[in-house]
């Protein structure tokens, strides 16, 4: 994977760690996510710190020929990359790499192990922890987004609301990984383990 600079930094990683930006036709700097848009893009590390840096020293602005860039681009870049984390979760369902639901996903546990559980971020503390001691006895230590709701997760696979899943290791699960990875510059992954909650 190709390299890039950070911006705000002024130091150098692989893409998946970045973000890109451009310039729309409105003159505004916006997250190109994908980093598939047309245009002269710059890149930054993807963290808050580092994107609100970049918008309050003006190095957005610079880069992209003065581009207004808006002091809340880092929830934007958010909620984009929230975004798509749950689009690749509806895909991976699609694909037959995704298992939902309590018993689902604990033969899942104990069939393979999987690249990331998805916890609902309003499901119940007890079923969590049941999951979350399965997958430790079976397969040691397995990433978990825990930082979408149940409704959340639902909507991305056409149903009223998800609590448990586990998502099968391939291409879907590092395309969901990169995700996550970036996105965990700017949330929480998983409020449950951050606050000790889970089992």
């Amino acid at each position: 994977m190709r390299e890039r600079r950070c911006l705000a930094k002024g130091t150098s990683g692989p893409e998946s760690g970045l973000i890109r930006f451009v310039a729309d036709p409105d003159g505004n700097v916006v997250p190109d996510i994908a980093a598939k848009l047309p245009g002269r893009g710059a890149w930054v590390s993807a963290d808050r710190a580092s994107v609100d840096l970049a918008v309050k020293k003006g190095k957005l602005a610079r880069a992209l020929d003065g581009a207004k860039a808006s002091a809340s681009l880092a929830d934007e870049v958010e909620m984009l990359l929230a975004a798509r984390a749950l689009s690749l979760f509806g895909l991976a369902r699609r694909a037959g790499a995704l298992a939902t639901g309590m018993d689902a996903v604990r033969l899942s546990l104990k069939a393979s192990r999987p690249a990331w559980r998805i916890e609902a971020s309003d499901g119940a503390a007890d079923g969590r922890g049941k999951l979350d001691r399965l997958a430790a006895a079976a397969w040691g230590d397995i990433p978990v987004a825990g930082c979408f709701s149940a409704a959340e997760l639902g909507q991305a696979v056409g149903r009223d609301s998800v609590v448990h899943a586990a998502l099968s290791s391939g291409p879907q699960g590092r395309s969901f990984g990169e995700v996550m990875h970036r996105l965990s510059g700017f949330r929480i992954i998983d409020p449950a383990t951050k606050a000790g909650e889970s089992g």
